[in-house]
């Protein structure tokens, strides 16, 4: 494929000279004064032909003109290109003599820019096309270009400006949309009191929890001290909200109570502090590097490996990070106070003292408010419980109704559960609020079709976006906006690319040196922190098209907990975040365009707004299909162990599952090392002598027995005709698993880790946590031997251009692109599913401290607590305003 020539919408002339400026500004053709004493440029060409025609004569000669100069002229996309000779160039398409004659009115209309194109700046490119509103013109060339879909008679009713997805640079940055919609959600327009009452109702039992957990420790430190609780006296620590405090042992975030050392700035959470007072402190596990050695470039392809000196690459996102303490020594006094475990020249086991945060009584007192409010409203299930009728019961399961408002994602015995709510975003309501909520509330994801209809219609073209950045790009800060980090999906390493290169792959396609596809990454384009303020009119399209703002508008969401946290105060990074990827339409079995699976902390929607289908040729499929055949010859040779016998290899297999149980029963870091092979080699065997390639295409990680390969086309012809319609729209294919069959896939993938491949393309050695790892995506056939061996199985199904997909929290669920996509995501916290929020920042509080999911990024505990505040305050103004009513 290559990566072919540079896009003609790419300026061709980032850094233009001061005339070419100024002809780009202007517009116009304007007559310049000639200075006293300078030459004309008549005068300058015929001093130039008589020396020619001199020197000729001198030499005896005949006289030859030098060609002319070679002039930048336009190359019909609003970009300069070189010509080769030069030719009579009118204004607006007039020739040279009518031109002349209304030449004085041309300069005045180019003074006051009424025959500039709006798009490109320039009045050098032809005819012109007039918005009858606001007067903008477009030149047909930029039309063609950057608005397709656009004819003439549409600009004149409604140029883009109007419509409001203008693409121009000047557009683009403007912050005027965003600014509108920030000013709107600071206006109190009197949010909805059955939205304060249901989040009242949630979230106050989990209040609940939090004052238990602080009594529990003022009673303790009560005991320390030899005072009554009512007469403690805890000092408030000297933080401010700008300020993120974390417990130094296990990286939780602390919002209010925590214990700190009187010597020196180590600070301890509650949990910590109940942990190891009981002799099991769980939070904070040792740290524990996961590496790959590298076997040089040609092992990716089922070469033999070769010996590469200091090339072994950890995990992505493992910090090496390690205690300053040993916690094994570490341990509370009888009487239950807590020592600190830093020994050094600034602190020797100082005492570490309990104090607040937000106030001593603020908890409490914010718990009796909330009691007292659901008395005064006599709050009973605002909304309906999830075990209320759902209208989607009322459908047919046996019909086709992939044009109803439902779904079919998966092929479980409880046929109800096999349908996923699917509306259409144009023919949402405020009923349908109350629908989305007795799904969501199930732990079911939603899928809402056609978001992109309800906005304004920008281009989420890659090159649109990448003009957009460009603005803000100069001096060596261009450099940076220019060059970018992808991550290769075939080894899960990082690498540096030019973006117009990676753009360019994005549409064309692009293969490596054996003429595998190249599956590129972007990460982190633009830094989701930035993504507002460097594509302003992106995010507010982005956020227009998002169906429910109930729970999903970032600014004013009445139901989005991240909303609640009071100005001033350090907020969660919730996105809006891009991804953009290549992708293939089958699976490859080794380099897939996927994101592996893992489990979010908080609830997300993800909307993809672009796709790119790549078209290969005859050549390059039978060069992957070669390359295939040498993957499985690898896996033959490595996935069997060829060093150890088949034996000890089946007995490890069988054992490893057992082995993990003991390490969770004493609560230790779930990490499992193996040596060895993974099966024997009749088994491997019959997997790869297999004569259908296309079996084999999706079985590489699996093991196929000779028996099962009719049973498993069956399945794949039903798969492909469930899932792949032949819509022109599909994008990415999903799988995501339900809450209750978590511990079953765990299970499976501790017990098949050695079957997947990771950085480097090497084997998986050890697993740490199976979810949170992020390194399995569970190909085809490893989801057919998953519902065979724990009789579970995911939601899969395909999401087109323009869906919106919510994903609920503590759902794990995995990616592959079918064709190159550009997704945007959004973060949010439901009220529904704080639980497992909670639960989950538990879970990662017991990682290794340097792993990639430790550090508590979302606080949902402090979000919580501000969220109840955020509605005490609205339902005690509300009453107030009724009672003087």
């Amino acid at each position: 494929m290559g990566q072919g020539n540079p896009d003609p919408r790419v300026d061709a002339n980032a850094n233009p000279s001061h005339e070419e400026t100024q002809s780009l500004d202007s517009g116009c053709v304007q007559r310049v004064k000639k200075k006293p004493g300078r030459k004309s440029k008549k005068d300058k060409q015929e001093m130039r032909k008589k020396k020619m025609s001199d020197a000729a004569d001198e030499e005896g000669g005949v006289s030859v003109q030098r060609p002319s100069r070679k002039r930048k002229k336009d190359d019909g996309n609003g970009e300069l290109q070189m010509s080769g000779a030069e030719e009579p160039y009118g204004l607006r398409g007039c020739n040279e003599e009518m031109m002349s004659k209304g030449i004085k009115k041309s300069a005045k209309d180019c003074e006051n820019g009424r025959l500039n194109c709006h798009q490109c700046k320039r009045n050098d490119k032809g005819r012109v096309v007039g918005c009858s509103h606001c007067k903008k013109k477009f030149c047909l060339l930029c039309l063609k270009v950057w608005y397709p879909h656009l004819k003439e008679k549409d600009i004149a009713k409604a140029c883009p400006g109007c419509r409001g997805n203008c693409n121009c640079k000047a557009c683009l940055s403007s912050v005027q949309l965003i600014n509108k919609m920030k000013k709107k959600a600071t206006e109190d327009e009197g949010e909805k009191v059955e939205h304060s009452l249901y989040l009242l109702q949630v979230l106050l039992p989990f209040l609940r929890q939090l004052d238990e957990e602080q009594m529990i420790e003022k009673e303790t430190e009560a005991k320390i001290q030899g005072l009554p609780v009512s007469e403690l006296n805890i000092f408030k620590a000297d933080f401010s909200l700008e300020e993120r405090v974390y417990c130094d042992n296990c990286k939780t975030s602390i919002f209010d109570y925590h214990r700190s050392c009187t010597k020196c700035s180590f600070d301890l959470c509650l949990i910590c502090c109940r942990e190891l007072r009981s002799g099991q402190l769980v939070g904070g596990a040792d740290p524990i590097v996961l590496e790959f050695v590298c076997k040089g470039r040609e092992y990716l392809h089922g070469e033999k490996e070769i010996e590469v000196v200091n090339q072994i690459a950890s995990d992505a996102g493992a910090k090496p990070e390690v205690h300053e303490w040993s916690r094994s020594r570490w341990h509370s006094h009888n009487n239950g106070s807590i020592p600190c475990p830093k020994v050094n020249n600034e602190c020797n086991h100082g005492f570490l003292e309990l104090r607040s945060i937000l106030g001593q009584h603020f908890i409490s007192e914010l718990v009796c408010k909330g009691k007292e409010l659901v008395q005064a409203y006599k709050i009973q299930n605002v909304f309906k419980p999830p075990d209320s009728f759902c209208s989607c019961l009322g459908l047919d399961r046996n019909t086709d109704v992939r044009n109803s408002n439902m779904r079919k994602a998966a092929s479980r015995d409880n046929l109800a559960d096999n349908y996923l709510y699917c509306p259409k975003a144009v023919d949402l309501q405020d009923k349908d609020l109350n629908h989305f909520q007795w799904h969501w509330e199930k732990g079911e994801p939603v899928i809402v079709s056609n978001v992109l209809e309800c906005t304004s219609g920008l281009s989420w073209e890659p090159l649109v976006m990448w003009r957009a950045l460009r603005h803000v790009a100069s001096g060596t800060q261009r450099g940076q906006h220019l060059d970018v980090e992808t991550i290769d999906c075939l080894d899960w390493c990082e690498g540096g690319i030019n973006i117009h290169q990676f753009f360019t792959g994005y549409t064309e396609g692009r293969m490596d040196w054996r003429g595998w596809p190249q599956i590129l990454k972007l990460k982190d384009w633009p830094p989701s922190n930035l993504f507002e303020e460097q594509l302003p009119r992106h995010c507010a399209e982005f956020i227009s098209s998002l169906p429910f703002k109930e729970y999903t508008d970032p600014l004013r969401g009445a139901l989005n907990l991240a909303v609640k946290l009071p100005e001033g105060s350090l907020k969660p990074d919730m996105g809006p975040k891009s991804y953009i990827a290549y992708g293939f339409p089958s699976e490859l079995g080794r380099g897939d365009s996927v994101t592996k699976i893992h489990c979010d902390m908080s609830d997300a929607v993800n909307v993809l707004t672009h796709i790119a289908e790549v078209k290969w040729n005859s050549e390059q499929l039978t060069a992957i299909e070669e390359l295939k055949q040498k993957h499985f010859e690898q896996d033959k040779r490595e996935l069997c162990g060829n060093d150890h016998d088949v034996e000890t290899n089946t007995d490890m297999l069988n054992n490893s599952s057992s082995t993990i149980n003991v390490l969770d029963n004493q609560n230790t870091v779930q990490l499992i090392e193996h040596e060895g092979g993974l099966c024997d080699q009749s088994a491997v065997n019959q997997f790869h002598q297999s004569g259908n390639s296309e079996i084999a295409t999706a079985r590489e990680d699996g093991l196929l027995c000779e028996s099962e390969v009719k049973e498993v086309d069956k399945v794949d012809t039903k798969l492909k005709n469930d899932l792949f319609g032949g819509d022109a729209a599909e994008g990415a294919l999903w799988d995501i698993f339900r809450r209750q069959d978590v511990s079953k896939l765990q299970e499976y993938l501790k017990k098949h880790f050695r079957e997947f491949r990771h950085v480097h393309c090497c084997p998986l050695n050890q697993v740490i946590h199976p979810i949170h790892d992020q390194t399995f995506y569970l190909t085809m056939e490893h989801k057919r031997k998953l519902k065979e061996e724990y009789g579970i199985e995911p939601w899969t199904f395909i999401q087109k251009l323009g869906d919106a997909v919510f994903i609920p929290a503590g759902c794990p669920h995995q990616v592959r692109n079918l064709k190159s996509c550009i997704k945007v995501a959004l973060d949010f916290v439901s009220p529904e599913n704080v639980g497992e929020c909670f639960r989950l920042t538990e879970e990662f509080r017991t990682l290794p401290i340097n792993h990639k999911s430790t550090e508590d990024k979302l606080e949902i505990k402090k979000m919580t607590v501000f969220a109840i505040q955020d509605v005490v305050e609205k339902l005690e103004k509300s009453r107030l305003e009724i009672a003087d009513i």
